[in-house]
């Protein structure tokens, strides 16, 4: 029979091991983005060179830039489709076609992405054909490609939210006279705030990460960041992708510290609220 102690030292043996299975990887890519050797698997010595290539690199900075750039518009796209999306389920249980307009809200979780890029592709091409829009594939065409699968997510986790919420709130405006707009704006929409920042937050996160569906809807007008680093390591990975990927890194450190700052200053304030 196992006593306490062993027990105890198994359960933070397993702990260890599960911890140094996920993390060591990614300390290893730091610990090698200072390497002063060109060869990713020898070290030479500590250096910074290659966080000076990286920022003198122009192909890199300009695939951040569009990647930012197409991020922030298709998170902020799909944060508007897919919230109407949810609050369209959430609030009317039956219209004409519910069923349908609900399978194809929810079609881009299940369908591979290279099903989607295709798909997306064929309607650019037919589009152009039709009405000659888009004129070029591009940074528009990848928002619309990425907002478009980003939207499920988002109207997922509106839906999540707006499962729990109190609508006594809105019934009590309504009551008293405000208009379902002003309903919307000052009360149901403040109330699931925590999913709209989620959604837009993670619709970026999957913008930003992408490589499958903007490689079958961009053209030579615009490469995203996932697309210029596939493309370098396809020859070898160098530590200038590892100083990139650090740098990354820190951005999401630096995130999750702020987020979880402000989660924690606003408990507070609601503890000396209830205290109060």
């Amino acid at each position: 029979m196992i006593g306490p102690r062993w027990a105890g030292l198994s359960r933070a043996a397993v702990l260890v091991f599960g911890f140094a299975f996920l993390y060591a990887p990614i300390a290893l890519l730091v610990v090698y983005s200072f390497n002063a050797s060109r060869l990713v698997t020898v070290w030479a010595g500590f250096s910074t060179h290659w966080y000076a290539v990286l920022f003198a690199d122009e192909e890199f900075r300009d695939a951040a830039a569009t990647s930012l750039e197409v991020a922030a518009m298709a998170a902020s796209l799909a944060l508007v489709i897919g919230t109407a999306g949810g609050l369209a389920l959430s609030r009317f249980a039956r219209f004409p076609g519910r069923r349908l307009f609900a399978f194809a809200l929810s079609a881009p979780l299940v369908v591979p992405e290279i099903i989607l890029g295709l798909s997306l592709l064929l309607f650019f091409v037919a589009c152009h054909e039709l009405i000659g829009w888009p004129a070029g594939r591009g940074v528009i065409t990848i928002t619309i490609a990425h907002a478009t699968f980003a939207a499920s997510f988002v109207a997922v986790l509106v839906r999540a939210q707006l499962a729990g919420f109190d609508r006594a709130l809105e019934e009590a405006a309504l009551d008293l006279g405000a208009r379902p707009w002003i309903v919307l704006a000052r009360i149901t929409l403040p109330g699931i705030r925590p999913a709209l920042l989620s959604g837009w937050l993670l619709a970026f996160t999957l913008s930003l990460d992408d490589l499958v569906v903007a490689s079958f809807v961009t053209g030579p007008s615009a490469t995203t960041l996932p697309m210029a680093v596939f493309s370098s390591v396809r020859l070898g990975v160098s530590p200038e992708v590892n100083a990139l990927a650090t740098l990354f890194l820190c951005a999401v450190f630096a995130l999750v510290a702020a987020a979880f700052f402000v989660i924690a200053r606003r408990d507070r304030r609601q503890a000396t609220r209830q205290l109060s």
